[in-house]
């Protein structure tokens, strides 16, 4: 069993009351939630879920690294993507949704003004009120000149043009988990027994995850006793994101796979991840709001969803890929390093591009409206066949 580092008495406490609210919720629903409800809370609950929170997330003394925090080549070569974009339209904007700390608008930026090619006004969509604060004080420190270019918002705007980009979001949605028994999908819920909470299979399923689960299971072979989650969420958010663009680009990177991958008969246990402290493990139900809670993101209903919100799926590609034929060799040898400097750099692109880390994981869909652009993002590999 694995033993994470043990919390303050601060994030315990915290933690105890998020606990305490959770149960009663499950009380007054009769017995049990969803786990998409429990992820929401323990991820969302104001003042209270991780998010949500006041707590170190992203980094070093955090509990997971993001690629804009390794090095500034991963921003940099998304800016070479949005320049091209941005070169196009001849006018637009770019708009940021989960900006954690603030690290890929400052270094995205920089690289962009390098170029004489900034945007008329960077937007970011933050829902925490936690990680704004931390981001309008790196902006401050790192771009002071820019700040009247760069405003938050607390949802989406109407109408939109330019690059909308997200890097690793959507893997924090919250999603339905389901099992598999006597050939039918049944949702595995959570309940709260001999003190803890814990799963529970639920006799009767909702018809939006049995006509979701018989849709997936039309063109994969989920066997008897399989698990695994999906995101009855996703096609909503990406309908208005979608919705909202009226010319331009939707950049979306995270960890994933296309569905026939997702659900692979050797995946049974499902993507269900938690991190804390960089460590990693597969107990959501430790730690209650300390922790992070992610799962895997199905790219197939990304696209579907994407079509039917009037958008063209122009490219998916692994993080690899689009990293290397936006430049980022040609980035690295730019700079001036000393031989620590250049140790790090070369570490940073081997986590960047080796397959067994970022590289193959994180996968890059490009989601266009009105735009008839070969995106430079995907020149070396295009692989839109494994939808």
């Amino acid at each position: 069993m694995l033993t994470l580092p043990i919390p303050s008495n601060d994030a315990l406490a915290l933690s105890k009351e998020l606990f305490q609210s959770i149960r009663d919720e499950i009380t007054c629903a009769g017995g049990s939630i969803s786990f998409a409800r429990f992820m929401e809370m323990a991820l969302y609950a104001p003042g209270l879920g991780y998010y949500c929170a006041g707590s170190q997330k992203l980094g070093k003394s955090g509990d997971f690294v993001t690629a804009p925090e390794i090095s500034p080549l991963f921003s940099r070569c998304i800016a070479r993507q949005c320049q091209q974009v941005l070169d196009a339209l001849e006018d637009g904007d770019i708009l940021e949704i989960g900006a954690g700390t603030g690290k890929m608008a400052c270094d995205l930026l920089l690289e962009l003004e390098r170029f004489k090619t900034l945007p008329r006004y960077y937007y970011i969509l933050e829902i925490s009120a936690d990680l704004r604060a931390r981001q309008q004080q790196l902006v401050a420190n790192t771009l002071p000149h820019l700040c009247d270019r760069i405003l938050w918002l607390d949802e989406l705007p109407a109408e939109f043009n330019g690059v909308i980009v997200g890097n690793e979001v959507m893997d924090a949605l919250p999603v339905t988990c389901f099992r598999i028994e006597n050939c039918a999908p049944k949702e595995r819920r959570v309940t709260f027994k001999n003190k803890c909470f814990s799963w529970v299979v639920s006799a009767d399923t909702c018809a939006a995850l049995s006509e979701r689960i018989n849709f997936i299971a039309a063109d994969c072979n989920l066997h008897e006793g399989y698990e695994s989650e999906v995101n009855l969420l996703l096609p909503k958010w990406i309908s208005a994101i979608g919705g909202c663009l009226r010319q331009g680009l939707i950049l979306l990177l995270d960890y994933g796979y296309g569905r026939r991958e997702f659900y692979h008969p050797d995946r049974s246990r499902g993507t269900l991840m938690c991190h804390y402290q960089h460590h990693r493990h597969e107990d959501p139900f430790q730690l209650i709001g300390l922790q992070d809670i992610t799962a895997h993101v199905d790219f197939t209903a990304v696209a579907e969803s994407a079509v039917a919100a009037d958008c063209h799926v122009a490219g998916f590609t692994t993080q690899a890929a689009f990293l290397l034929a936006c430049g980022l060799l040609d980035l690295a040898e730019e700079q001036e390093l000393t031989p620590r400097e250049e140790f790090q750099q070369t570490q940073a692109i081997k986590v960047f591009t080796m397959p067994t880390q970022m590289g193959e994981l994180i996968k890059v869909i490009a989601l266009t409206k009105e735009i008839d652009t070969k995106l430079i993002g995907f020149q070396m590999q295009d692989r839109r066949k494994d939808l």
